[in-house]
């Protein structure tokens, strides 16, 4: 279950988005209240792009794009920002110099189909630049893949965040300190180090959830891009899993079989 962190994340942070948690005891799953919302959908639309692209990812930017539009319109209620729908529906969809979390909530899929750190970065960049082009987004989503990918392969909590905080964020803060005044913010700086410190606090998969939903911002993609890590570096526990299942359909559910099969 280790590649659905980001998935659980985001489906618990759904039912608290816009409408924030302060605190970290809370039901993770409430039937009619959860759902998945766009992270989960282009989460999976990106590993249907590395499914899909040739064995040298020479193409994978087409395929995301391609891939990414599929999947969004078919889901066209998940929830989107604005300036990517319009990217979902125009005839040309060019990139818009976003630096949204977007950016981050939906590359965990590269880290896992990635044999080697500048692979990871490679992917990254590929899925990222055809929307998210702007400096502050592209590094949203490198920093989350890397984290990912560090502490897919082995990486110490420690070495995780020297290389973070060395090459990305200065993470400065502890969650206690910025819960209180911390708002809804979409943007990859404003959200992304956030996602990532409440990995670094956590004892646990469920703990970085708790952390992330307990920030009370922008709860489903914080939720995702911390359960991305936290998912790679603790594995997500079963019965967690297997609830997160239930709210998948089965065209999701697909996609998440076939990229595990492949890449795990």
């Amino acid at each position: 279950f280790i590649m659905l962190g980001a998935i659980v994340g985001d489906i618990v942070g759904s039912r608290f988005e816009k409408k924030g948690i302060k605190i970290k005891e809370f039901d993770l799953f409430v039937k009619g209240a959860c759902r998945f919302t766009d992270d989960t959908v282009l989460t999976l639309a990106i590993c249907e792009s590395l499914l899909q692209s040739k064995e040298d990812y020479s193409d994978l930017g087409e395929q995301a794009v391609k891939w990414m539009r599929v999947y969004g319109r078919f889901f066209g209620y998940a929830g989107y920002g604005s300036a990517f729908m319009k990217w979902l529906i125009t005839n040309n969809p060019k990139p818009y110099n976003s630096y949204g979390n977007g950016a981050a909530m939906r590359v965990s899929g590269c880290a896992y189909a990635a044999s080697s750190l500048e692979e990871a970065k490679f992917f990254s960049k590929c899925v990222t630049e055809i929307t998210h082009n702007h400096t502050e987004g592209l590094k949203g989503a490198e920093a989350t893949t890397v984290a990912t990918y560090l502490a897919l392969n082995g990486a110490s909590k420690d070495e995780i965040y020297h290389h973070i905080t060395k090459k990305y964020y200065v993470l400065n803060f502890s969650l206690d300190e910025i819960r209180e005044d911390y708002t809804f913010d979409v943007s990859c700086q404003g959200s992304v180090p956030q996602a990532l410190q409440a990995f670094f606090e956590a004892t646990n998969f469920e703990d970085t959830i708790r952390n992330a939903i307990s920030l009370g911002g922008d709860s489903d993609t914080i939720g995702a891009i911390a359960g991305a890590i936290a998912g790679a570096y603790y594995g997500v526990p079963k019965t967690i899993g297997e609830e997160a299942l239930n709210f998948l359909d089965k065209r999701l559910l697909d996609v998440l079989n076939r990229f595990e099969e492949k890449y795990l």
